[in-house]
């Protein structure tokens, strides 16, 4: 299926960014008229994808880029949140849940159990001091479709 629309941002890996690229995101994804549900869904996992992109792969440094694109093809939105930071050396044991490479920082180790389980399909690749790309789907059945 060829894309509808799309759209790219690059941002400083600065912690007040989270809360803009959840913004942006989410009214790009309005468009297919979701639910507040899968909105909320979506702005969680924006938000869960960036922090992480920051406080793991940045370490909390100012100085790198998140690169964020989302593309509509269809119902379906994609996003994709990557980073050039420190990746990440067992994916395995990162995608068990209440597992925290930061725990001075009272993270929960939730992020990706959660990413995984708000979208429909979850993707994630690192490679260690290169960086980390998250890929994920959502089919967004459209509030005008459930009254029709």
């Amino acid at each position: 299926m060829s894309r509808d629309n799309f759209m790219k941002l690059s941002f400083a890996s600065r912690s007040e960014n989270e809360g803009f690229a959840r913004v942006a995101v989410a009214a790009f994804v309005s468009q297919l008229d979701p639910t507040l549900d899968q909105l909320n869904d979506i702005k969680t996992v924006v938000s869960e994808a960036v922090t992480n992109s920051i406080i793991h792969g940045y370490e909390n440094r100012e100085d790198g880029i998140v690169h964020l694109e989302a593309e509509i093809a269809g119902d379906t939105v994609s996003i994709s949140i990557r980073d050039e930071g420190r990746g990440i050396e067992d994916l395995d044991l990162a995608r068990q849940p209440l597992f925290t490479s930061r725990p001075e920082l009272e993270r929960s180790g939730m992020g990706f159990t959660i990413m995984e389980n708000f979208m429909d399909e979850f993707d994630v690749t690192s490679v260690p001091n290169e960086g980390t790309r998250l890929r994920m789907k959502k089919r967004i059945e459209s509030k005008k479709a459930l009254f029709n």
